[in-house]
C-alpha cells in the first residue's frame, strides 16, 4: 500500500525530501520519548477497554468536562494494578494531561481550543500511539508546518500538549477540507472510482486527475490543465477554500 501511494504521487508529478521514513523502524525514538515522559511523572498504566470508557463517558457525571477519559486508572493502587494484570489485562500507557486547555491558530481554519484529557501514548499491544508517534516524527524531521485533513484538527491540542511536555518546538498547522462523495459523506470506495488507478482505468490520465485536483482548490480554470510550474506559481495558501469539495465520479 505504501509503495502504491508513492507511485501515485510520482505519477502526479509530486516528489518528497529524502528517504521515506517508516515508524516501524523508529521504535528507539518513541521509547526515548516515553522514558522522558515517565521520568517526569506523566505516565500511568491504564487497563480500560474502549467499551468501558464509552460506558463511563455516557454515565451521569462520568467524564470530565471537555474530556473523554474519566481517569478510571489514574490513581490505582499497586494492589489494584496487580489484580487487573492477574485477570489478563495488558495495560496501555496514558499521559496525565490534567485537563489542560490548549489553543492554537490554524492557517486555514483560524483559532481552535480544546481541553486535553489523559491520552494513550503506548497501546496495550506495545505499539506507540498516533499522538506520540507523529510528535516524535515531526520533531526529529524538523517539520515546521503540518498540513492534513480537517477531520484531524481535534487531535492537534493533544499533540501540542505532548510536544510541550517533551520540550519540542510546536509546528504550525493547516487543516485542509476533505473531499466528499456525492452523498456528502467522506470519500470512500463505495463512491466508485476514487483512487488514481481507478481514474486511469476509467480513461483519465494522471495529468487530467491533477488538473481536476487543481480546479477543486481554485488553481485552474474549467478546461485548463496547468503544468506543475504553473501550479507552483499560482499557489497561495491564503486563497485555499475552507469548505469540502464534492467529487462527482
Amino acid at each position: 500500500m505504501a509503495e502504491q501511494q508513492l507511485a501515485d504521487l510520482a505519477a502526479l508529478g509530486l516528489d518528497w525530501d529524502g528517504p521515506v521514513v517508516r515508524q516501524s523502524e523508529r521504535r528507539e525514538l518513541y521509547r526515548a520519548a516515553l522514558d522522558q515522559l515517565d521520568a517526569g511523572g506523566h505516565l500511568y498504566r491504564c487497563y480500560c477497554t474502549r467499551a468501558e470508557i464509552r460506558e463511563a463517558a455516557s454515565a451521569p457525571h462520568g467524564a470530565p468536562p471537555g474530556g473523554v477519559y474519566p481517569g478510571t486508572c489514574r490513581e490505582l493502587t499497586r494492589a489494584q494494578r496487580a489484580a487487573r494484570e492477574r485477570a489478563g489485562r495488558p495495560p496501555a500507557l496514558r499521559m496525565r494531561a490534567g485537563e489542560a486547555v490548549v489553543s492554537f491558530t490554524d492557517r486555514l481554519l483560524g483559532g481552535y481550543e480544546a481541553v486535553v484529557d489523559d491520552l494513550v501514548v503506548l497501546r496495550n499491544d506495545g505499539a506507540p500511539a498516533y499522538n506520540l508517534a507523529v510528535v516524535v516524527d515531526d520533531t526529529a524531521q524538523g517539520v515546521r508546518e503540518v498540513v492534513r485533513g480537517a477531520d484531524l484538527i481535534e487531535t492537534t491540542p493533544r499533540q501540542l500538549h505532548v510536544a510541550a511536555q517533551l520540550g519540542a518546538a510546536a509546528p504550525g498547522y493547516a487543516h485542509v477540507p476533505l473531499v466528499l462523495g456525492p452523498d456528502g459523506a467522506r470519500l470512500a470506495k463505495r463512491h466508485g472510482a476514487v483512487t488514481l488507478a481507478d481514474r486511469i482505468a476509467a480513461g483519465e490520465s494522471p495529468e487530467q486527475v491533477r488538473a481536476a485536483l487543481a480546479r477543486s482548490v481554485g488553481l485552474a480554470g474549467a478546461a485548463e490543465a496547468p503544468t506543475l510550474d504553473e501550479l507552483l506559481a499560482r499557489f497561495d495558501p491564503s486563497s485555499l477554500p475552507t469548505e469540502p469539495t464534492v467529487l462527482i465520479a
